[in-house]
């Protein structure tokens, strides 16, 4: 007599085994990143290795679509050589796209110092304020960097394209503004159209887009 193992035995371990979802694949060491603006484009590399929290911050915002339609809104330049300073751009004060704040990781952890070149996340008062805001560096600026009594600023990556756009920025004509900002607002802020990842799989926050919704009083 043939002995018939019953089929649905096997049923149990198929299911358990479809039902563990597959362990998303881990962030490259450097993520590339680009930002499509109205003044041309820049790409940066984000240092997912040393700097982790602050770079998937900021692909929450890539990924989600968060800068589109944001700007270049700060143009800081060194009264002793206005060739030098920082630009900075993202959501501005727009409380419909911001994500929950980031802690700080200073550059006495990561050792990314800022140099020429160098990205880091804008913070208020409180340093661990992170959120939506950066700043791209032209020429070094140590005075951001950790020491004894400030934590400084997150530097999390560097432009690897597009250095010459940045520069042209900071040259814009600037004005308005106030407490340290004043004077450093750019009159006609640069727009960034589009903001990309180039490496890695995309991976939205998942959070509601507020700034997407249309109130019926705007509709044409």
């Amino acid at each position: 007599m043939m002995l018939v193992r019953p089929a649905f035995l096997l049923v149990p371990a198929i299911l358990l085994t479809a039902a563990a979802p597959p362990e998303p694949a881990p962030e490259p060491a450097s993520v590339r990143v680009r930002l499509v603006t109205s003044a041309g484009n820049i790409t940066l590399a984000l240092d997912a290795r040393r700097a982790p929290k602050t770079v998937a911050n900021f692909l929450y915002y890539i990924d989600d679509g968060r800068f589109e339609g944001t700007e270049f809104y700060r143009s800081s330049r060194r009264r002793t050589d206005p060739r030098t300073g920082l630009v900075q751009g993202g959501i501005g004060t727009d409380a419909r796209r911001i994500l929950p704040s980031v802690p700080l990781e200073p550059t006495s952890r990561t050792g990314i110092r800022h140099l020429d070149g160098t990205i880091s996340m804008a913070h208020g008062l409180d340093p661990h304020s992170g959120a939506g805001n950066f700043s791209i560096m032209v020429g070094d600026n140590p005075g951001l960097d950790a020491r004894p009594g400030n934590p400084g600023f997150a530097a999390f990556g560097k432009v690897i394209g597009g250095m010459d756009v940045v520069r042209r920025i900071l040259a814009m004509p600037t004005g308005g503004g106030r407490g340290v900002m004043r004077g450093q607002m750019i009159l006609k802020p640069v727009r960034i159209v589009r903001a990309q990842r180039l490496d890695g799989t995309p991976r939205p926050s998942g959070r509601p887009k507020p700034w997407l919704l249309q109130m019926p009083w705007h509709k044409k």
